[in-house]
């Protein structure tokens, strides 16, 4: 008797961005069933990139519970992942507040609720790695007992994209959970050679500042004569000291007027990267070097403006990372079945 074909297991993305994460889960053999993201622009690219997909462009906290269950297409949802924006350190845990009771941080809650309505088996939660010892620890202790409430079993660890194939360092806390009585499994380390910046970007076209390419996303910046000034003065692995100290910046981010390292993995890539420059170009990455950085595919395009591209590379989850993830939380539902 011929063998059963093995279903795909099911996920749905919350805050899904550009879809970093959706990106990973997919190459995994996950089926996305929705995704949910507010922000037009963002989301722009989401539509390029998965326009088979069903993206809810709603804000998360008008969705009501009756309306949830109507969304996965009559198919169990395996999983949630996502990554919800939280705001509340300075002050939660400073006057007693706790994390989770902090106004600025109830876009978590939403994923907390659509977790318990939902009930998926297994969910997958990231954020900064400042999660894991903010207020002494007790803010991830917080998050944990939540789930647990909902008869989830549940640990969190910081990973590195680095340790992933993703060639740049860039720490950020998982949650992972379940609810079928597996032990929590993160990915292993791969420790293979780390993956650097040149042998990455270096096959990309030369361009300099305000051109373009027919490379999708690989514009340069049109940087002020000012600007180029500056950055001429900073060597490969240099920073602003280099600068004459009467044009040079003062304040400031002391990540910033600094120059990429070619043999090593890249910086932590933020939404902002105008002042940090190509190792050994007069100008700062496009869109495109940025994505490859955070391991996109050539085939992943970014829509919207620079300044929206740009930022939307740097919120993103990089694929790999994500797909390391899904990697072993498939395995498991493997098992369970």
């Amino acid at each position: 008797m011929a063998n059963k074909k093995r279903r795909k297991p099911t996920f749905v993305d919350l805050f899904s961005g550009v879809g970093g994460m959706t990106l990973g889960f997919e190459k995994e053999g996950f089926e996305n069933l929705f995704s949910v993201d507010f922000d037009k622009k963002i989301n722009l690219t989401y539509k390029k990139n998965f326009p088979k997909h069903k993206l809810i462009e709603e804000d998360i906290k008008e969705i009501s519970d009756k309306e949830i269950l109507t969304l996965p297409r009559e198919k169990k949802v395996d999983l949630i992942i996502g990554g919800p924006p939280c705001q509340g350190f300075s002050i939660a845990g400073n006057l007693g507040r706790k994390f989770v009771d902090d106004p600025r941080n109830k876009l978590f809650k939403e994923f907390v609720r659509f977790v318990k309505v939902l009930k998926p088996n297994f969910f997958v939660m990231e954020n900064v790695a400042r999660v894991y010892t903010h207020n002494k620890g007790k803010t991830k202790e917080e998050i944990i007992k939540l789930f647990e409430k909902l008869g989830y079993s549940v640990e969190c660890k910081v990973l590195n994209s680095v340790d992933y194939g993703v060639p740049q360092s860039r720490r950020r806390i998982f949650f992972i959970g379940n609810k079928i009585g597996e032990d929590i499994v993160f990915p292993e380390r791969n420790i293979s050679k780390d993956k650097n910046v040149f042998e990455t970007i270096n096959d990309l076209p030369k361009i300099k500042s305000g051109e373009s390419s027919k490379v999708p996303n690989h514009e340069a910046m049109n940087h002020t004569s000012q600007m180029l000034k500056k950055m001429s003065y900073v060597s490969e692995k240099g920073s602003r000291e280099e600068i004459p100290k009467r044009i040079r910046p003062t304040s400031g981010d002391p990540r910033k007027y600094i120059r990429y390292q070619k043999d090593k993995p890249s910086i932590c890539i933020t939404g902002d990267m105008r002042k940090v420059f190509h190792y050994n170009q007069n100008r700062a990455l496009t869109v495109r070097e940025l994505a490859r950085i955070q391991s996109f595919p050539d085939s992943f395009i970014f829509e919207s403006s620079k300044i929206s591209q740009q930022q939307q590379v740097g919120n993103a989850v990089p694929p790999l990372m994500a797909q390391a993830v899904a990697k072993v939380i498939k395995k498991q539902l493997k098992n369970e079945e």
